[in-house]
């Protein structure tokens, strides 16, 4: 059937059993494939034919998971990695290198700041990070002649402002270069970012995907719709030949719409390894099973609380864009109109201090290095998550002192109220 709603995708989507085969799907639990001839073989190792020989490139139950997750965020092809740092590297990698430069949201996840600042530095990458609510001159100012994408968040972790995407978009474009989403807090249940202008979407699929804390992965989908041989001079790793394939060109071969996954998976993974697991992806389907389902829970208890933490004395102030107090609200109805996520951000009276105390008071909400589960947790980024950032790169990426970060589960709304309530009053 075509033109499936996102619900029957999250059910139904990337694996199809035929007659007499399995209903679920099957784990292929194998480092190894077995093959009549060597040439057989020979074909798969240049690219001539499909199948699959090593899982470390490539296996039946991972490809059936990303083929879902591509089909939910609308895209042409996409694959799985081992989790969603190694997603968002890739994502980059595979167009990036010793020279290039990337324009980067600084409201962004913190290990992908240090990733983006630190570690590509050292790999002669570099990065211009631009607030989110830059203006348009000062988003233009950012750009290079060896600027090779634009990254960003479509929900920032921890802050939750909201990304214009149609905006970022169109400037990337205009340079020629294509715009990278990481789509993990909204999931495409709530917003698929290829539809408003990006090029190429990310997910930690650590979070609402698997939503249970089962298994740590993360996905890389292409929407196919970037014209990497319009601008083949800044992207010859994909319009020129590579040598280790007997001089296959990518978009030759595959075409613009499967070039950019297949050179991820066949030279990135092949050399660095980050690779998912048969086991994990089989967790991370029965996910997706049930995520169009959580997700509506999640962010009917995130807004709940997000209302009444405004009427309480001891917070001094609470981002969701779904709140219409909040400034993201227009681009939140824009971008998210469903609902954005279960996570809240709020600031406790009395600061650092006064934040990690409450923290300890809390009963049935457990202090976890985690987001985006069906339990609801939280955690003081400033000290964890964001502890490398200075203050000043903490303020520039939305993360204040005080900050706390709420990841709203599915339990009952009215039980978190009550265990946040005595938490503040034992302040």
């Amino acid at each position: 059937m075509k033109n499936m709603t996102v619900q029957t995708k999250c059910v139904q989507g990337g694996y199809r059993p035929g007659n007499g085969e399995p209903r679920q799907l099957p784990i292929v639990q194998s480092t190894t494939f077995k093959y009549e001839t060597g040439e057989a073989m020979g074909q798969l190792f240049d690219l001539e034919a499909e199948g699959y020989f090593y899982s470390r490139l490539a296996n039946p139950t991972c490809d059936s998971v990303a083929a879902k997750i591509c089909a939910l965020e609308g895209g042409s092809a996409a694959m799985l990695t081992s989790s969603g740092m190694a997603a968002n590297f890739f994502a980059a990698f595979n167009i990036c290198g010793c020279g290039d430069h990337i324009v980067a949201s600084s409201a962004i996840y913190g290990g992908t700041y240090n990733l983006f600042a630190v570690t590509f530095k050292r790999m002669g990458i570099d990065v211009t990070f631009v607030s989110p609510k830059c203006t348009d001159e000062e988003l233009e100012a950012a750009f290079r002649p060896e600027t090779k994408m634009v990254f960003g968040e479509t929900l920032a972790n921890p802050s939750l402002v909201v990304l214009d995407i149609e905006r970022f978009a169109k400037a990337a474009h205009a340079h020629g270069v294509p715009l990278v989403i990481d789509n993990t807090f909204p999931t495409p249940v709530n917003c698929r970012p290829i539809e408003w202008g990006a090029d190429i979407v990310t997910h930690s699929t650590t979070k609402y995907m698997d939503g249970h804390g089962s298994a740590v992965g993360g996905a890389i989908v292409d929407s196919g719709k970037f014209d990497w041989t319009k601008y083949a001079d800044k992207y010859p790793g994909l319009c020129t030949p590579d040598d280790s394939y007997h001089g296959v060109t990518y978009t030759e071969r595959f075409g613009i719409e499967g070039a950019y996954i297949t050179k991820a998976t066949v030279q990135l993974m092949r050399d660095l390894g980050a690779t998912p697991a048969p086991i994990s992806a089989f967790i991370l389907n029965l996910g997706l099973e049930s995520l169009h389902v959580r997700v509506a829970r999640h962010c009917e208890n995130a807004l709940a609380i997000a209302k009444h933490l405004e009427e309480n004395d001891m917070i001094t102030w609470v981002s969701y864009p779904s709140l219409p107090s909040s400034p993201d609200y227009a681009l939140a109805q824009k971008y998210l109109p469903n609902g954005t996520c279960g996570v809240v951000s709020f600031g406790v009276k009395g600061g650092r201090e006064a934040a990690a105390k409450f923290m300890n008071n809390l009963k049935l909400i457990a202090i976890e290095t985690h987001v985006a589960d069906a339990r609801s947790c939280c955690l003081h980024p400033a000290t964890t998550t964001h502890r490398q950032m200075t203050d000043e790169e903490l303020i520039a990426g939305g993360v204040s002192p005080d900050l706390v970060r709420l990841s709203v589960g599915l339990e009952g709304a009215e039980d978190l109220i009550r265990d946040i309530d005595q938490a503040l009053a034992a302040l």
